[in-house]
């Protein structure tokens, strides 16, 4: 088989560009994955992002500032731009529910990005809080998900 090196090269330019962490194409008899891993210190840079956005947010509405800053801390976070859903096809009941005990590993929603299929699981065991979108929502990288106490 030959390795087309510009594609892979441009597939790799559109992981970064769009925060996926893979992308896989098939042409025919050829298939080409690509994937990334996200390190540690990327997670931490962009976790300091949100207290600069929240800041504003609370000059903004001051009577939601203490609950923001609560909630955000324990929430997932989306890893990708993607369109969520809270169940694992139509009519089919919801992964989780306010008040639902999970563990961590349990898939709390699935964000389709590209036509791929990715669940997000929780990192910690705990109670649902709240849930912070809506089925079919188009979410953005970063963007709170579910709170788990």
């Amino acid at each position: 088989m030959n390795i087309d090196s510009k594609l892979v090269r441009e597939l790799a330019e559109l992981l970064a560009e769009t925060g996926l962490t893979e992308i896989e194409v098939e042409d025919g008899d050829r298939k080409i994955k690509v994937a990334r891993q996200v390190t540690q210190v990327a997670a931490a840079q962009v976790a300091a992002a949100p207290v600069a956005v929240a800041a504003p947010a609370a000059a903004a509405a001051p009577a939601a500032a203490p609950a923001a800053p609560a909630d955000d801390a324990n929430a997932v976070k989306s890893p990708m731009v993607g369109t969520v859903y809270l169940a694992p096809e139509p009519g089919a009941a919801n992964f989780v529910s306010v008040g639902q005990t999970v563990k961590a590993g349990d898939t709390l929603v699935i964000i389709e990005a590209m036509k791929v299929m990715n669940p997000i699981t929780a990192t910690k065991a705990g109670t649902v809080t709240a849930i912070l979108v809506e089925n079919a929502q188009p979410v953005e990288y970063d963007q709170p998900l579910v709170v788990i106490a």
